[in-house]
């Protein structure tokens, strides 16, 4: 195998073609199986950077994780109770979004979402849930929708 990187182009094309197929077969039903994207990445390089519990913590290590990779530019989000307003600025993959959204297909399923979600799950316990993304100013605006710590059966 080859050392030589990938293009960004090409790499998006492939995530348009895979994004697109999985809509064509599942519809919104695609964000429910879309939730484990981005895992190993997580377990590789964010979550030996995550030193507390504390969400805001979380996303620094991931915009820092990101951003060592030029894969975006800002990740920044803001607690509101139970939700979570992640923005996502710069990402490598809005080319994706955009072509998806040529085909009025909504944005259904997001890295730097699913790696928030990942670090919450796996520091607190806590199921979290993607509940929205839109493409607002320049930018990804997602809302995650965090729940309880699982009780622990004894």
């Amino acid at each position: 195998m080859s050392d030589k990187a990938i293009s960004q182009e090409y790499a998006n094309d492939l995530m348009f073609d895979l994004q697109k197929s999985f809509w064509d077969e599942r519809g919104l039903g695609a964000r429910f199986r879309t939730v484990s994207v981005g895992r190993e990445h997580f377990k590789s390089k964010v979550l030996p950077l995550l030193k507390s519990n504390a969400i805001g913590q979380f996303v620094q290590a991931i915009e820092q994780a990101l951003q060592s990779e030029g894969i975006v530019s800002r990740v920044t989000a803001t607690e509101d109770g139970r939700l979570l307003r992640v923005r996502v600025e710069g990402c490598m993959h809005r080319a994706v979004e955009d072509r998806l959204g040529k085909l009025e297909i909504p944005p259904f399923t997001c890295v730097p979402a699913n790696l928030v979600a990942f670090a919450i799950e796996e520091k607190l316990d806590r199921p979290v849930e993607l509940a929205e993304i839109k493409i607002e100013d320049g930018a990804c605006n997602l809302l995650l929708v965090l729940f309880e710590q699982r009780p622990v059966l004894k």
